[in-house]
């Protein structure tokens, strides 16, 4: 009984340790986070245009990415824009400021821009 004990124990403590890596990831996505990040990000990126299937722009990104309210994107693009070599980068892959309505940090530090 002590033994199963142990191992029901030990269990949990593996979960929460997992999860608790898994919680620092979302945390870094929320804005404050991120605008951070943006300011001084020199990683890898990627740029997805966003619309849904039937063509209508919703404004906010895929729902597998967190919602940004309009304060919100506005404090993205003022992050980017702070951070003059991030420009630089996105205007060489075509993409302008102005139309991007959301960003995300995944696990290995890389960002994805959402535009419209």
């Amino acid at each position: 009984m002590r033994k199963a004990n142990l191992a029901i124990v030990s269990c949990i403590v593996l979960l929460t340790s997992a999860a608790a890596g898994q919680c620092g990831g979302l945390f870094e996505n929320n804005s404050p986070q991120l605008e951070q990040t943006l300011r001084s990000f020199n990683g890898r990126f990627d740029v997805q245009p966003y619309y849904n299937w039937d063509g209508a722009f919703p404004g906010d990104g895929p729902q597998s990415v967190e919602q940004r309210t309009p304060s919100a994107i506005v404090h993205i693009r003022e992050a980017i824009t702070a951070n003059r070599a991030l420009v630089e980068r996105l205007e060489q892959r075509g993409v302008q400021i102005r139309n991007v309505i959301n960003a995300e940090q995944a696990a290995d530090g890389s960002i994805t821009f959402f535009t419209d």
